[in-house]
């Protein structure tokens, strides 16, 4: 997807007078008069026009020497949809920087993984967001902060380092720049309940928003009916489930809770979610990796306009609002459930991926309700011998030949992989075709624009809506939705 054309400094000044909170993470706003920097949703009183000034990122806000608004906190925004579908490189490695690759590697790492130069990488970031790679990872850094200053009892000495910051100096300075307070006064200010053992023992409680309508039924049913045994569960009756999956993350390991909303809540754009990690360095990457799964960051606005301008999809659209494409926590994990998805039935996949993870999944130190096993990692199925699946030998032989590509890197699906790449490769692959490809480009790469023709909901959907799969063109670049509601719409 390409870069969408700027909105006018008017158009984003109305969208602030308005309280539009359609465009909350796709432009921030900082007041001269104040010094402090917003979200367009803010309720503060609307500044004067003079005062105000745009800019793309909370990261060029802040470098702006603008502070984060204490009533609408700008840093917990949902994440643009642009940076988050765009598969250019402005979009590939604001997904990494997500991912905390900056953290980890440093800018030389991200510019490898995104084949540029440190050079290029800044001029383009800086050129599209109005900060460098380095400032972005310095928001972000200062967001997790926060969170664990105001939900843990961890040590604020701790905290500093868990973050992501070299130097307990440097996290002082960035608290004080980003927030206008000390990490102690920061602590101390309202926010959620602060679990009292620490982040380890209860887990850190979190927010995390969505922008516009979310179909959340939708989304928890179509994970639950994909649950993994052993790795995902999904507990509670509709309308109140709580979807439980383990974490395989950079520095530990974690499990996530995420809750679904009430029907009847009238307020918050938000879906409450609880992460327990083994080392609390691990959160962006967590919160991140939820947040795809869960396709938090999309514009629903935007693919309910272009879908719904087809008389035929209309319908769908206005009964399912919000409608979201679940991505995956882990891309490795979902292309080898791809594999197993191949020719059977949901629920038959499940299955296989269940006894998958019984014989090659490591164990968790302590079982967690229905929750016991890491899914197991590419470099392990490489050299298994499949046997406890049941598969014909050409799928085994097709999983493991996909295992070994992804544990040497001749397949890639991390958040900043190059989809046409990875796609190539994914079809070099021995018993992987246009379907296998297809989905785990939709779900592992996070691509909005994926349509496929030969999958057997997909044809039952067009065939109860009276279209054909060449229709499917009109509906780019939001084809991955439109599937889902063909999915839907053609379901028993």
């Amino acid at each position: 997807m390409t870069a969408p054309a700027p909105l006018l400094d008017d158009t984003r000044y109305q969208a602030v007078r308005s309280r539009d909170a359609r465009f909350d993470g796709e432009f921030f706003f900082g007041v001269t008069s104040t010094g402090i920097y917003c979200r367009p949703s803010c309720p503060a009183v609307t500044p004067k026009r003079a005062n105000v000034r745009f800019y793309p990122s909370a990261a060029a806000a802040q470098q702006a020497g603008f502070r984060a608004c204490r009533r609408c906190r700008p840093d917990a925004a949902p994440g643009s949809a642009a940076w988050n579908v765009r598969a250019d490189l402005a979009g590939r490695a604001m997904r990494l920087i997500g991912d905390g690759v900056v953290d980890r590697e440093g800018v030389a790492g991200l510019a490898t993984r995104l084949g540029y130069s440190s050079r290029q990488v800044h001029r383009r970031l800086t050129e599209e967001l109005g900060a460098g790679p380095v400032a972005l990872a310095r928001a972000q850094r200062a967001h997790t902060a926060r969170i664990l200053l105001q939900t843990t009892g961890m040590p604020i000495t701790e905290i500093a380092f868990a973050a992501g910051f070299a130097s307990v100096r440097q996290f002082n300075d960035t608290v004080r720049a980003v927030y206008d307070r000390t990490p102690s006064e920061l602590r101390a200010a309202p926010a959620h309940r602060r679990a009292p053992d620490g982040a380890a023992a209860a887990g850190i409680p979190l927010r995390l928003a969505h922008r516009g309508p979310y179909a959340a039924g939708q989304v928890f049913g179509f994970l639950a009916r994909r649950a993994v045994p052993g790795v995902e569960e999904v507990l509670g009756p509709p309308g109140g489930r709580t979807y439980r999956r383990t974490l395989l993350l950079p520095y530990g390991t974690g499990i996530a809770e995420v809750t679904e909303p009430a029907p009847d809540r009238e307020t918050g754009n938000w879906l409450g979610c609880r992460l327990r990690l083994t080392d609390p360095r691990d959160l962006s990457a967590a919160v991140q990796r939820v947040r795809r799964l869960f396709d938090l960051d999309a514009d629903p606005y935007a693919v309910a306009e272009h879908l719904g301008a087809d008389s035929r999809l209309r319908p769908l659209v206005a009964a399912r609002p919000g409608l979201r494409s679940p991505g995956a926590a882990d891309g490795a994990e979902l292309a080898v459930r791809a594999v197993l998805g191949q020719q059977v039935s949901v629920a038959a996949a499940a299955g296989l991926a269940g006894a998958l993870v019984a014989a090659y999944g490591k164990p968790l130190a302590a079982p967690d309700g229905g929750l016991t096993h890491l899914f197991p990692e590419p470099g392990v199925l490489a050299g298994a011998g499949l046997e406890e699946t049941g598969m014909p030998q050409r799928r085994r032989d097709a999983l493991r030949a996909l295992a070994a590509a992804l544990a040497d890197g001749a397949v890639r699906l991390d958040p900043g992989a190059d989809r046409e790449e990875t796609t190539r490769a994914l079809l070099a692959l021995p018993g992987i075709g246009e379907w296998t490809a297809g989905y785990v480009r939709m779900r592992a790469l996070g691509d909005p624009d994926v349509f496929l023709p030969t999958d057997a909901g997909a044809r039952h959907g067009l065939a109860a809506l009276g279209a054909g799969p060449a229709d499917a063109d009109a509906w780019r670049p939001w084809r991955s939705y439109a599937l889902h509601h063909l999915w839907h719409h053609g379901a028993p």
